[in-house]
């Protein structure tokens, strides 16, 4: 395969410059003059179109990509000219990578969907089954703008959820730092006060003190960072595995309150990817093929995986969701009367608007009631170090009075 850079005047009166990978020259002025397009200069190039190895694609690029997608087809643009017009956009180097691999496929003759699904750490599953619907139905515009309104939701719900924890994350870690410094510097100055009074030290002093000098050791410090390393690695290779990945989140919704916020923001994220693959008409199975994998929580995976086998067989979704015990009763109830109704979509549609309000409802209530806890955590710690270094000089103090 040759790369070449062009420069070519479509219909329109358009200059488009570029660069794109051709068995030959000959072909791919074949191509151009097939599309109508007025050759300027075709020169071939050493420089290979390859994809960046480094950053990430954010949900908001996808968003951004989308919308201007709907619009550039909305105009009655080509597909093929409306991804040379958004690669000469797009701002994030692997995603403009990616379109330039995308854009070639498409102008090979591949559907825009199989383009898409070459690059799934770009393009999520969901995205590129509803393109494919979108191709299937001839509403391409209209599932690229469905697809963008799901995506601005999932993304404005992590957001909230990520805010949420910078407060808490903060004053741990600066509990952390002011207990390290406590541990490292006051402590130690103190210890040589005490040993110059040469009075017995109350317990909590000399537990603090032997933390103190344990700490103070730098080849303790490495190997407490070697366990907590080791440790940290252990439990991600544990829940990277499938079962140590169910049996982490059954935990989770188990927790009081935080379980209670995890499952409403999986049974949110399943009704409503749910409701807009069924909207853009992707097939009930192919639904619960996605569905499951995008709620976040394995438990709820299992769940879907089960719904599809009894769907299969002819029966209804809401009885394995019901088993679970993960699924309150108004949902599955809401799901089997949307089956029967012949209105799951909207059914659907109605739970994720609900349980989307429940969760920023308790993600609000949970900042405001995390905030005291940690100011209490941070007064038991640091007021608990205080008070064991006060304890000796008290019990000094009293000794004095007493002997007067």
């Amino acid at each position: 395969m040759l790369t070449f850079s062009y420069t070519v005047k479509n219909k329109e009166g358009k200059s488009l410059k570029g660069i794109v990978d051709a068995e030959s020259k000959e072909k791919l002025v074949e191509y151009f003059q097939k599309e109508g397009y007025i050759i300027f200069s075709l020169t071939e190039t050493k420089k290979k179109a390859k994809i960046s190895r480094g950053g990430s694609v954010k949900a908001d690029d996808l968003v951004i990509f989308s919308r201007q997608f709907t619009t550039l087809i909305e105009s009655s643009i080509p597909v093929v000219e409306c991804l040379e017009i958004l690669k000469s956009q797009a701002e994030n180097n692997l995603f403009k990578d990616t379109l330039g691999l995308v854009l070639k496929d498409v102008r090979e003759g591949a559907s825009l969907s199989s383009a898409f699904g070459k690059h799934p750490k770009v393009f999520p599953e969901i995205y590129i089954s509803m393109v494919e619907a979108g191709e299937a139905s001839g509403s391409l515009s209209a599932i690229l703008d469905r697809v963008s309104v799901y995506l601005e939701k999932s993304s404005a719900l992590r957001k909230k959820i990520i805010s949420s924890m910078y407060y808490p994350v903060v004053i741990v870690l600066m509990a952390i730092a002011i207990t390290t410094f406590l541990m490292l510097k006051v402590i130690p100055t103190f210890k040589n006060i005490f040993e110059s009074l040469g009075a017995q030290l109350p317990l909590p002093t000399q537990i603090l003190i032997n933390i103190s000098d344990f700490l103070s050791k730098k080849q303790n410090i490495a190997i407490i960072l070697v366990i907590l390393a080791g440790t940290v690695f252990a439990f991600f290779k544990y829940i990277s595995t499938d079962n140590g990945k169910r049996q982490y989140h059954k935990i989770l919704v188990r927790l009081p309150i935080v379980g209670d916020l995890i499952k409403k923001i999986a049974i949110a994220r399943f009704a409503r990817t749910f409701s807009t693959l069924i909207k853009s008409g992707v097939s009930i199975i192919k639904c619960l093929d996605i569905v499951g994998k995008t709620s976040g929580n394995k438990v709820i995976e299992d769940a879907v995986g089960k719904s599809k086998k009894f769907i299969q067989e002819g029966q209804p979704i809401s009885v394995p969701l019901e088993e679970t015990g993960i699924f309150p009763p108004m949902v599955v109830k809401m799901i089997s009367i949307g089956e029967r109704s012949g209105k799951l979509e909207e059914m659907l549609s109605k739970i994720a608007q609900f349980y989307e309000e429940q969760t920023d409802a308790m993600v609000a209530g949970l900042a405001s009631l995390i905030e005291p806890l940690i100011i209490v955590f941070l007064g038991v710690i640091v007021g608990g170090i205080v008070i064991s270094l006060f304890l000796p000089i008290i019990k000094i103090t009293q000794y004095i009075g007493n002997a007067k």
